[in-house]
């Protein structure tokens, strides 16, 4: 990746207000992030195939990019840290402190 996810990030407190925290464009781009190493030959298990098939809402009704995120964090965190993702950690982190 030639640019950082959170480039356009600002300071933001999200106890005064929810204004200006964009949780829905930053949760999509989270999952893009997760497209682009899924898409690495070797970078799935059977968990990011269930996770697939959630997103997509083969086990139900699709849910929304920030809900997943939200429920799935710790897997996620997981798994960018096994490829060494720092600015993808940071966004994460961001959408957890920010949204969830």
């Amino acid at each position: 990746m030639s640019q950082s996810p959170c480039d356009d990030c600002r300071k933001t407190d999200r106890y005064v207000s929810f204004a200006g925290i964009d949780c829905a464009g930053n949760a999509r781009r989270i999952i893009e992030i997760i497209d682009t190493h899924l898409a690495v030959p070797g970078r799935r298990d059977r968990f990011w195939d269930y996770f697939d098939r959630k997103r997509h809402g083969g086990s139900g009704p699709r849910p929304d990019d920030l809900f997943l995120v939200h429920s799935h964090l710790n897997q996620i965190r997981e798994y960018f840290e096994a490829w060494a993702d720092e600015p993808a950690i940071a966004l994460l982190d961001r959408v957890e402190e920010e949204c969830c």
